[in-house]
């Protein structure tokens, strides 16, 4: 009698339960918030839905919409074509698909940033969670929890910023090196609106997980949910961009699948 194959066993397990499915991303509405730049630097656009018809005169039996939105609004996947280091490499339509579909490690530092929403991750930190767990995963991502997606229903309390700018977790600036040139994962997700800290607009280089991952043609996954629900090891993360040609990101459907306990 032949074995099933591995699809079915996959497959029976979403089924059955013995595989969890997590959603790790944020709606997407009007009040999703976005990241806000310098008044004399372009911004990006609030996510809107104008309705083109509705069960009416417009079309009777069918609702549907236009929808407008910045490709880094949101639950989304920044590929290396987004920053000047990168500028020669990947757009989000060419990222190639078997890397959208990846192993995840959870570096849990929720505690750390409800102390201090500036807290950075340093590489000592990421060796000391090896040490206890085993190496990052090849070609895979190191997603960084900090609690901030409980904060992702308020622009103002997501962003967190005051005279001096935002304040949110993230990675120094050498920990970015390390991650983008001696780390094996393909790239980094966040809770926070983009993959840099919040005061990374100081550092040097100036947003250096934006500087150095996008340019070492790695990614990166932000504003995600419930990563409170992932395994410190074990899950893997199936990232959906739109493929925009020569888009430089996407919002995106980001899934976990997790063994049952």
């Amino acid at each position: 009698m032949s074995q099933p194959s591995v699809l079915a066993a996959l497959l029976a397990g979403v089924q059955g339960g013995s595989i969890e499915v997590v959603d790790l991303t944020s709606p997407l509405s009007s009040t999703t918030p976005v990241i806000q730049l310098p008044p004399q630097f372009g911004q990006t656009q609030v996510f809107e839905l104008e309705e083109i018809s509705r069960y009416d005169d417009r079309g009777p039996a069918w609702y549907w919409n236009n929808f407008r939105s910045g490709e880094h609004t949101g639950t989304h996947f920044d590929a290396p074509v987004h920053w000047v280091t990168g500028k020669d490499l990947a757009d989000v339509a060419s990222v190639p698909v078997d890397r959208l579909i990846a192993p995840a490690v959870v570096l849990d530092f929720s505690e750390h940033a409800a102390k201090d929403p500036d807290f950075l991750v340093e590489v000592d930190h990421i060796k000391a969670w090896e040490a206890d767990n085993g190496p990052l995963p090849q070609g895979g991502w190191l997603l960084l929890r900090t609690g901030w997606d409980a904060r992702s229903q308020s622009q103002e309390a997501f962003l967190n910023a005051d005279e001096n700018g935002p304040h949110t977790p993230g990675l120094s600036a050498e920990c970015a090196r390390w991650v983008a040139e001696e780390s094996p994962v393909l790239g980094l997700g966040t809770e926070t609106v983009g993959t840099d800290a919040g005061r990374a607009h100081s550092f040097d280089p100036a947003f250096p997980c934006h500087s150095y991952l996008l340019g070492a043609d790695k990614y990166g996954l932000t504003q995600l949910q419930n990563l409170g629900s992932l395994p410190p090891t074990g899950a893997v993360v199936i990232a959906g961009p739109l493929p925009i040609v020569s888009g430089s990101g996407s919002p995106a459907r980001v899934l976990a699948l997790v063994e049952g306990s």
